[in-house]
C-alpha cells in the first residue's frame, strides 16, 4: 500500500499561483488545492514508502521558490 500524506503550505505574498504551478508539476503530487486560513495550500502526495514521502518533501517541494513553510501529516 502506498504511503500518503497532506502537505499543509505556507507561501510568501503573492506567490500561491507560482507554487500551485510548481507542485502540479511534481510526480507523486495526487492534488494541489489553495485554500483560506493559516495555510495557503494543501497538497496531497503519495509515495512507495515514508521514505519516498520524506524524499519529495525535502527534495522536490521545500526548494520550490515562495515556499515559507510547510507542515507535512502522513495518513495513517
Amino acid at each position: 500500500m502506498a504511503a500518503k500524506a497532506f502537505v499543509l503550505i505556507e507561501t510568501a505574498v503573492g506567490k500561491n499561483r507560482e507554487v500551485v504551478a510548481a507542485l502540479r508539476q511534481l510526480g507523486g503530487v495526487k492534488s494541489v488545492d489553495a485554500v483560506t486560513g493559516p495555510y495557503d495550500i494543501i497538497a496531497i502526495i503519495e509515495g512507495e514508502t515514508l521514505n519516498d514521502i520524506g524524499d519529495l518533501i525535502t527534495d522536490k517541494i521545500h526548494p520550490i521558490a515562495g515556499i515559507s513553510r510547510t507542515v507535512t501529516c502522513l495518513a495513517i
